[in-house]
């Protein structure tokens, strides 16, 4: 192994993977605008201010490795200094998980009712959020990086609070929308591509915590935890934008699931009726109009019928963040 891999080299690899994940972050972005969607103020807010984030933040990791590799390609003492855009990792990521979090709990309690629940979620967000900050703070404040070791304990609250925050909020939905199955297959699909979001959701975010939280803890004098810590606030946004996006997709689906449903309820309607038809040649157009307009009716009181159940039980679910 070369002498910069555990400090340079690991540096590096996390601020690529944050690059490639800014680099989706801005395509969910401009999806985002691209849908027009018509919603709250606050929510095109939070949109705006973590793509801003993650730009300044993911723009400052770039300027910090040209920092490390170029400016000072022939001063290694450098590696040994904490410059601001790694001390602010923590308060950025903080920021973004803070959003998040706020939004992924309001949608919970928009679909619980449970202030106890909410109550809880709120209370760790904030105090991730305090924690996150106070690591960063006191990391510029010490600049040089042996010493950062200090900080362990305050590292090590901020990323378990993290962690538990994603692991209950990725539980709670699961739950949620297990409970709101329907007999329907295609409702049942939309409900699997929201779990599946969630239980990922929740598994990455913490995944990358977790890993940024063992290795401070078992090497706090190296970087392999900044490769960890650098993406997480990334892969909040990506979270939020991913979950706002997909109503779209979910709309569609649900879409067709009406539309195919009063197909085929107007196909049996019409070859149970035709069947037993028995009338005159002479009355044959009269009643084909007659029968036609029972059919269209009927058709639409079905569409109408399905809807209430298919809607009620799922686009609820699946559009909760417009309806906050």
């Amino acid at each position: 192994m070369g002498q910069y891999d555990k400090t340079l080299g690991v540096l590096l690899v996390g601020i690529f993977v944050n690059t490639y994940l800014y680099g989706l972050v801005t395509f969910q972005f401009a999806s985002y605008y691209g849908k027009k969607f018509n919603d709250p103020l606050w929510i095109k807010a939070s949109v705006v201010a973590l793509f801003v984030i993650d730009t300044f933040h993911s723009a400052s990791v770039v300027y910090m490795a040209w920092e490390y590799c170029v400016t000072n390609f022939t001063n290694p003492a450098i590696l040994g200094v904490a410059l601001w855009p790694y001390t602010f990792t923590p308060i950025g990521t903080a920021m973004a998980a803070l959003i998040t979090h706020l939004f992924l709990g309001l949608r919970i309690y928009r679909m619980m009712k449970n202030k106890y629940v909410s109550g809880i979620l709120l209370v760790l967000a904030l105090a991730s959020f305090a924690t996150g900050v106070a690591c960063g703070t006191k990391a510029w404040i010490i600049k040089d990086a042996s010493k950062l070791g200090v900080l362990t304990t305050l590292v090590t609250c901020w990323l378990a609070l993290q962690s538990i925050i994603d692991i209950m909020i990725a539980s709670l939905i699961t739950f949620i929308l297990v409970k709101a199955r329907t007999g329907y297959r295609q409702t049942n699909t939309v409900i699997n591509r929201l779990i599946r979001g969630a239980i990922q959701t929740g598994f990455f975010a913490a995944v990358f915590a977790l890993g940024d939280l063992f290795s401070f803890a078992i090497s706090p004098n190296t970087n392999f935890y900044g490769m960890f810590a650098i993406p997480i606030g990334r892969i909040y946004t990506n979270t939020l934008m991913d979950t706002l996006n997909m109503r779209e997709e979910l709309k569609d689906i649900l879409a067709e699931t009406v539309e195919l449903a009063v197909s085929k309820d107007t196909w049996d309607n019409r070859r149970s009726q035709n069947a037993n038809l028995r009338f005159d040649e002479s009355q044959t157009t009269n009643t084909d109009s007659s029968n036609d307009r029972d059919l269209d009716r009927k058709a639409a009181h079905t569409k109408s019928t399905f809807s209430d159940v298919v809607f009620a039980q799922t686009t609820r679910l699946s559009n909760e963040e417009s309806n906050v």
